[in-house]
């Protein structure tokens, strides 16, 4: 089997940004999949942690979507096939409607809630509501909708490893190195 490279990496402000990001939502989901084992007494503290993690998970993201709209990313592998192409697109498309919309979806659960409080930005200010209206039937469905963001975040993570780990040892490509900071090119076959 011949590795097969591609001719360039994304950049640092991408690779920062993506790892940033993977972390912050990595934690994010253990948080918000666990808020049900938490004492109702002690929630209250945590769940301001989990909105204030999401609002930053939406800012990252937008400064991330739009890095890479003002940015071309390095091309895919040459050896991809097109279905690989069509769910690498599809798998990244995905992730960045799930890490904008999951952020709003909560945003919008806390607005329309009669109980919630206000979304509070670690602390520093509170933000305005959404223009949703204020009820606790639409804040069910909307937190719904947000536990299923949850579990889609979950398999978008799965399919995403399960695709660096492939190309990395069933095909031999460098695709790992393109995201990386400070790993060095394997040498070409």
């Amino acid at each position: 089997m011949t590795a097969t490279t591609t001719t360039g990496r994304y950049s640092a402000v991408a690779m920062t940004l993506h790892w940033i990001i993977a972390f912050v939502l990595v934690y994010q989901l253990v948080l918000g999949f666990s808020l049900d084992g938490i004492p109702r007494e002690e929630r209250g503290a945590y769940m301001g942690v989990h909105k204030s993690l999401g609002i930053t998970i939406l800012l990252l993201s937008v400064l991330r979507l739009a890095w890479r709209l003002t940015h071309k990313p390095p091309p895919l592998p040459d050896d991809l096939k097109p279905w690989e192409r069509m769910l690498s697109r599809g798998v990244h498309a995905g992730f960045y409607v799930l890490l904008i919309g999951a952020p709003l979806g909560g945003w919008a659960m806390s607005t329309a809630s009669t109980r919630a409080p206000p979304v509070s930005f670690w602390g520093w200010f509170e933000l305005p509501g959404l223009p949703v209206p204020e009820s606790d039937a639409l804040a069910k469905q909307l937190a719904v909708g947000h536990a299923a963001a949850g579990a889609i975040a979950v398999i978008l993570i799965a399919l995403h490893l399960a695709g660096v780990l492939k190309h990395m040892f069933v095909d031999g490509n460098d695709v790992l190195w393109r995201m990386v900071p400070g790993l060095k090119k394997p040498p070409s076959a």
